[in-house]
């Protein structure tokens, strides 16, 4: 595969504090330090060039970082310093890629306030095989017709009687998730990490 012949080009730190400010926001995911060892990890801050995120391990400042974040997918720069229960990184991205983590972060920052629905940034699409196997909290297996679906999330169909509470955790085919919210015929879920566009269907309708 051919490699680009120029760098993407990136922001000095200073003037990315000038274009973009800090929003305070509550998203999960999980880093990968250096050494390849994985944490999970709650995102309470967050601009385009840098986030602070609470976690069991900081790493040293300088270190490289990987953050898999929800809704946002994969980040990377490096650890800026440690704060309280965590520490705050860098993130290393073109122009294009800032920009457009500035009007998700813009979006995140006011779906409450706007009472808007759940994300609904990626497509939404009716898998080819509908059928799927669910998981409920219980432990309960049980079968569910899949209405449409996303990389962020799927809504189903399922009795009354079976849905779970909302913020109960369910998995659906091989796709951990919680539900968010009911709806006439079931409830929706969203996916606890971002999936693979190629790889969505299968990971929940799929045998």
């Amino acid at each position: 595969m051919a490699l680009p012949l120029t760098k993407p080009r990136i922001l000095p730190l200073a003037e990315e504090r000038r274009r973009h400010q800090r929003v305070r926001v509550n998203l999960l995911g999980r880093y990968m330090l250096a050494d390849r060892r994985e944490f999970p990890c709650q995102i309470i801050d967050m601009s385009p060039g840098g986030m602070a995120l609470v976690a069991p391990v900081a790493g040293r400042p300088g270190e490289r970082v990987i953050a898999y974040v929800d809704h946002l997918g994969r980040l990377e720069g490096v650890i800026a310093r440690e704060i309280n229960n965590g520490f705050a990184m860098t993130i290393s991205a073109t122009v294009r890629k800032r920009d457009k983590l500035a009007a998700q972060l813009i979006w995140l920052a006011n779906r409450h306030i706007l009472n808007l629905p759940e994300d609904r940034r990626h497509g939404r699409f009716t898998p080819r095989r509908p059928i799927a196997r669910l998981i409920l909290p219980n432990g309960t297996n049980v079968t569910c017709r899949v209405i449409d679906l996303s990389q962020s999330g799927a809504a189903v169909s399922i009795a009354q009687d079976l849905r779970p509470p909302v913020g109960a955790a369910v998995t659906i085919g091989k796709t951990q998730g919680r539900v968010v919210r009911h709806i006439e015929e079931g409830f929706a879920i969203e996916f606890t990490r971002l999936q693979h566009p190629d790889f969505v269907e299968d990971n929940v309708t799929g045998e």
